[in-house]
């Protein structure tokens, strides 16, 4: 058995250890956040009753929004200035809607259109300096160009995309992407 001695001579093995364990785990986390993120893949919507979300009017131009409830859930429709997968396409014109849970820990996102409030506050620059749907709670950051990918902060995985279709001159939510387990 060891004498006191002995013991007191080695105490600085606990903080170097415990030093050597939060650095080690801070660079597993940090390089899961900044790899680790999940890429959008082909739509997989799950079914639900058709909602009416807003007149073709109503988004006259690029980046125009309507923020409305699918499935109890927050989304937003966004008019693009280009497709992404899983986009609705109407003579030329683009639209896409995600719902506005963001997939690290529920808080709603904005769509943030001033490049500088990116930058300020989100820490981020687009490329482009397009419009980018932020969480407030932890300053992640989803593209709606690259299908609500996220593309900065602690979220992974994408935001849920809705799937749209045009009736008349009206947009409707006639389905959605499974929600991913929150933390992810």
């Amino acid at each position: 058995m060891p004498t006191r001695r002995q013991l007191l001579e080695r105490w600085w093995l606990l903080p170097v250890g415990a030093t050597v364990a939060t650095f080690g785990y801070m660079g597993y986390y940090a390089s899961r956040v900044t790899f680790g993120k999940v890429k959008p893949g082909t739509p997989e919507f799950v079914a639900g009753p058709a909602v009416r979300v807003a007149a073709l009017s109503e988004l006259g131009e690029v980046w125009a929004q309507r923020e409305f409830v699918y499935d109890n859930r927050a989304c937003t429709l966004i008019r693009l200035p280009a497709a992404t997968q899983g986009s609705l396409d109407v003579s030329g014109q683009h639209y896409a809607a995600f719902s506005r849970i963001c997939t690290h820990l529920g808080c709603l996102v904005n769509l943030v259109r001033d490049e500088e409030v990116l930058a300020f506050s989100f820490n981020y620059r687009p490329p482009g300096g397009t419009p980018q749907l932020g969480c407030p709670c932890h300053f992640s950051v989803f593209d709606p160009l690259k299908a609500g990918e996220a593309v900065f902060g602690k979220a992974r995985a994408p935001l849920p995309r809705v799937r749209l279709l045009v009736r008349g001159a009206d947009v409707w939510a006639t389905g959605i992407e499974p929600a991913p387990k929150l933390g992810t």
